[in-house]
């Protein structure tokens, strides 16, 4: 059970934070980049959901359920593998990347093959949908950074779902565009 009756501890001052197992890290280090952005990617998905939550149900209840997977990864980034602990961290699992998959897989059956690249755009929770499409792979790069750093681990089932997650905010986005029909499509060497 989580407590938060204190929001400010004044124990960050001095430009350090604290890892859920306690170790304080500074607050450039790549571990709290990497779940820092995870949360920005959260609060991308807030926003787009503010559009999908009426206009397209089935996307906002995936989307529900990405914004406490996304909770999940930010906990499993915060406590480092490897270290003893005396209780049983939360990691993300395949069974979470299975889920997105099976949410990609849904939308994407009703879409028609792309001719051209996609701009972000054509509705407002399209675009908050390419939002969090493009902050969701910033975050991947900071955790694959982060787990090819020396004495770093980053489970195999938080990268993969990182990957899929930024799959499912771009078919997403196509679907609430009306399917595709509202995409605003690249036209190479347009402005010349």
């Amino acid at each position: 059970m989580v407590v938060l009756n204190r929001i400010y501890t004044r124990t960050g001052d001095d430009g350090t934070t604290a890892l859920s197992t306690g170790e304080r890290r500074p607050k450039f280090d790549l571990r709290i980049e990497a779940y820092g952005t995870v949360d920005e990617t959260n609060a991308a998905v807030g926003l787009a959901r503010l559009h999908t939550a009426t206009a397209h149900p089935a996307v906002d209840a995936m989307l529900g359920r990405i914004q406490n997977d996304l909770f999940d990864l930010g906990a499993d980034l915060a406590t480092p593998e490897g270290k003893e602990l005396a209780w049983t961290p939360i990691r993300v699992t395949m069974a979470q990347v299975e889920r997105v998959e099976a949410d990609i897989d849904t939308l994407n059956a009703d879409l028609k093959p792309l001719r051209s690249f996609v701009l972000p755009g054509g509705s407002p929770a399209a675009a908050y949908l390419h939002l969090a499409r493009t902050v969701s792979r910033r975050a991947e790069r900071l955790m694959v950074a982060l787990a090819k750093s020396e004495d770093e681990i980053v489970g195999e089932a938080a990268l993969k779902y990182m990957n899929r997650l930024s799959d499912f905010f771009f078919v997403a986005s196509r679907w609430v565009n009306g399917c595709g029909a509202a995409d605003v499509l690249w036209v190479p060497g347009q402005n010349r």
